[in-house]
C-alpha cells in the first residue's frame, strides 16, 4: 500500500493494530457462535458473582420506546462515517482479545506494547476479559435486542460478520464491557494516565456505533457493566499481586523508550466529529 493522503491514515492505523481478517477472532462470544457454548470461565470472579452483576443490569429499552427510537435515529446517522478515518479506527477496535487489543492503549499510555514480553499483563487482562465477556453474555441471554446490522440487513459492518453474528444479541455491548474493564485496569496500573486510558476505552465503545454493531444504550450499559466487573475483581484473592506484577512489566516497556508509530493517525481519526 502506498501511504499518501487517506492511505497514510490507513497505514498508521493498521500498523498499530491487526489486519481486518483477524478481527472476527477477537470479538466476544456473541459474534463467535461456534464457540459461544464452549466458554470456560477462567477469570477472577465466581459464577455466582458474575450472575449477580448480570442480574443488576436493567432490561433493554422496549421496542418503540423513546430510548429505542432515539437509539435508532442516532445509529442511522453513523452511516455518514463509513470508510472515513474513524471507520478505519473502528475496524481496528474490533480486535478485543489480549494481547493484541491492549495495543489500542499504546498512544494513551505513551509506550509501545508488544515491544517486550508482558505475560503478567496479558494474563491479568485475559482474566478480566473472561469475567466481563461472561457477564455480558448472561445479560444478552435474558432479553434479546437485535443489532443495527440485524435490524437492517443492508447495513454495512466494519468487520467480517457471519449471518449468525448479524442475528446475535446487541444488548448490552460486550465489546464496551470488555473495553471498560481494560480502561479501569490500565487506570489502576498507571493512575497518572487514568483519564487518557478511560477515554480510549470509551472510544472503543463508540467504535461499535460507528460499525453499526450496537445502539448507544447498548454501549452505555456495557461500559457500566465493565466498570462493575472491575470493581468486583479488585477484591478477589490474588488480584493485587497480579496487578503489581503487570505494573512492573509496564515499567519495563516504558523503559525501552519505544512509542507507537500510529499515534498521529489515531489522533486524526479521534478528531472526527461524531453524529
Amino acid at each position: 500500500m502506498k501511504c499518501g493522503g487517506r492511505e497514510a491514515a490507513a497505514c498508521g492505523l493498521f500498523g498499530l493494530t491487526v489486519l481486518l481478517s483477524a478481527c472476527a477472532a477477537g470479538t466476544p462470544a456473541a459474534l463467535r457462535p461456534e464457540t459461544a457454548h464452549a466458554v470456560e470461565l477462567k477469570g477472577y470472579l465466581s459464577a455466582a458473582a458474575i450472575r449477580s452483576l448480570a442480574d443488576a443490569v436493567p432490561a433493554p429499552p422496549p421496542v418503540g420506546s423513546p430510548t429505542d427510537q432515539a437509539d435508532k435515529a442516532r445509529s442511522d446517522r453513523f452511516r455518514a462515517l463509513e470508510d472515513s478515518d474513524r471507520w478505519l479506527l473502528a475496524t481496528a477496535h474490533a480486535e478485543l482479545r489480549p494481547p493484541l487489543a491492549l495495543q489500542h492503549f499504546d498512544c494513551a499510555l505513551g509506550l509501545r506494547l508488544g515491544s517486550t514480553e508482558t505475560p503478567n499483563l496479558n494474563r491479568l487482562m485475559q482474566r478480566l476479559f473472561d469475567d466481563s465477556d461472561a457477564a455480558a453474555e448472561l445479560v444478552k441471554a435474558r432479553a434479546f435486542r437485535p443489532r443495527p446490522v440485524g435490524d437492517d440487513p443492508s447495513r454495512r459492518p466494519c468487520q467480517t460478520v457471519s449471518e449468525a453474528g448479524r442475528k446475535s444479541a446487541s444488548y448490552p455491548s460486550g465489546s464496551s464491557t470488555v473495553a471498560a474493564v481494560y480502561g479501569e485496569a490500565f487506570a489502576a496500573l498507571e493512575p497518572e494516565r487514568a483519564s487518557e486510558v478511560r477515554r480510549i476505552a470509551h472510544e472503543m465503545g463508540l467504535s461499535r456505533l460507528v460499525c453499526g454493531m450496537h445502539y448507544p444504550s447498548d454501549v452505555a450499559t456495557g461500559e457500566t457493566l465493565g466498570k462493575s466487573v472491575f470493581a468486583a475483581a479488585v477484591g478477589t484473592p490474588g488480584f493485587a499481586d497480579d496487578l503489581a506484577a503487570a505494573r512492573l512489566e509496564l515499567a519495563a516497556v516504558r523503559a525501552t523508550g519505544l512509542t507507537s508509530p500510529g499515534c498521529a493517525s489515531e489522533r486524526l481519526a479521534l478528531a472526527t466529529p461524531l453524529p
